[in-house]
């Protein structure tokens, strides 16, 4: 038997060919305004709210949307090759394991690999740090071993952790916030030890915003015998991300922050630990053998995808991906930095707002979003009256309670950008809130 599912190869058929994904113009007299290039890919980003208001969507940090050419690879998938992969003879089962092993190696490419092997495909980032944390953290933790977060992790990176600690005994510890809102570096340094075993930090924050420096941490981690994971849903969308830089151990993204489909994410991981790590779940297509009494294991990174995998998700991702490449991940970071910088001002100039982490000053990287408090007035309403006027942001503690809880909220509202993004979206959006705000401390 062959070690591991096969790829096929159609012999004498011609598959239909997907639509071309063409880039987004690149007029130069635009200079950085990519949301004249690109918001005519995104069919969503055109409609109209109510009253005939233009709908302004301010949250991308919760869920990005998606361009036509994403739209398009999934519907060439769906009427054209829809066949299950690595199993069947046929064409189709061919076609589709094609796209689908070319979505693996685009991934690979997008994260600074060279090694398809490398990328393991899963629901979402959450399943992915889930997968690390049951396979790696079962089979090599011990108690008093310790996993070193930071409180400003998603809950994605803080309950998969506590969960290992329940099962294994090991210890988590959490590295604290400076005054601005960035990584105490200082205060994770302390906390490193030669208990430490892994480093497991987001390199943007969904709340702060603040791009936390994963290479220096790395380094910190690596000469104290500990392994590192990053979170990258809110990097990877935004600026160029290559995990040989980071020299980081795992990383995880999510298809639905890059412009990809939902219910897709990925691990990347060194590939020697992915062989030293057992399987996460069992089922069919990560087995080589099966016998009554025990199995061996597919190749990588097989043995850790059980069951029919999200295909058509799967290339719709790898979509996404060509079409951020298309544009260019500096020249978005650079557009956003600018949309950042104008949404700053305009919120800094309202009486009695706080926005959360470094400011565009502080740190001229820092992620396209911003986290506020307004004094006495609760997030959730001023969600729902600026939702009233046809601009989407969001309220709530964007699954990071320990860290609005550090700050002593229950929750903020939040604006995050693309560069889909205009400036006049975020003038109109920072007049509404003006005006929200006034009327809800004349009502309250």
């Amino acid at each position: 038997m062959t070690a591991g599912p096969v790829i096929h190869q159609a012999a004498g058929f011609a598959a239909a060919a997907p639509p071309a994904a063409a880039a987004p113009p690149r007029d130069e007299t635009l200079g950085l305004n990519l949301a004249a290039a690109t918001r005519p890919d995104f069919p969503l980003l055109a409609q109209t709210a109510c009253l005939g208001q233009p709908l302004i969507y301010l949250d991308h940090a919760a869920t990005s949307q998606k361009p036509r050419q994403v739209l398009d690879a999934l519907r060439h998938y769906y009427d054209h090759d829809n066949a299950n992969v690595h199993r069947g003879a046929h064409q189709l089962s061919a076609r589709a394991t094609e796209a689908f092993e070319a979505a693996r190696e685009k991934t690979a490419r997008f994260v600074g690999s060279a090694n398809p092997r490398e990328i393991v495909f899963t629901r979402n980032a959450s399943e992915a740090i889930n997968l690390v944390a049951r396979s790696w953290g079962e089979a090599f933790l011990r108690p008093g071993d310790e996993v070193l977060l930071t409180v400003m992790e998603h809950h994605s990176n803080l309950v998969p952790w506590q969960l290992l600690a329940a099962r294994t005994g090991c210890v988590l510890r959490h590295a604290g916030l400076t005054d601005t809102g960035e990584l105490d570096l200082d205060d994770l340094r302390s906390k490193l030890s030669e208990r430490t075993r892994l480093v497991s930090l987001v390199q943007v924050s969904n709340t702060l915003g603040c791009l936390n420096p994963v290479a220096e941490v790395a380094a910190l981690a690596h000469s104290a015998g500990a392994l590192v994971l990053v979170d990258g849903c809110q990097s990877l969308p935004h600026l160029s991300v290559d995990v040989k830089q980071l020299d980081c151990d795992f990383l995880v993204g999510s298809s639905h922050k890059l412009c990809g489909p939902t219910g897709m994410g990925f691990l990347w991981a060194r590939e020697s630990l992915l062989d030293a790590m057992p399987p996460f779940l069992g089922g069919g297509e990560m087995i080589q053998d099966v016998f009554l009494e025990h199995s061996s294991w597919a190749d990588l990174p097989h043995k850790f995808e059980a069951g029919t995998p999200a295909i058509g998700e799967a290339i719709g991702m790898g979509a996404a991906l060509d079409y951020l490449q298309s544009i260019g991940l500096d020249r978005i970071h650079s557009w956003e930095q600018q949309l950042t910088r104008q949404l700053f001002a305009r919120l800094q100039a309202i009486e009695g707002l706080r926005v959360l982490g470094p400011t565009p000053d502080q740190q001229p990287d820092r992620g396209a979003l911003a986290a506020f408090h307004v004094e006495g007035l609760h997030a959730n309403d001023i969600a729902a009256l600026l939702d009233s006027s046809g601009i989407c942001i969001r309220s709530g503690h964007h699954c990071t309670q320990p860290l609005h809880r550090h700050y002593g909220l229950s929750g903020s509202a939040r604006a995050s950008l693309s560069f889909t993004t205009t400036p006049e979206e975020i003038d109109r959006f920072a007049s509404e809130l003006e005006g929200t705000i006034a009327f809800l401390r004349e009502h309250s």
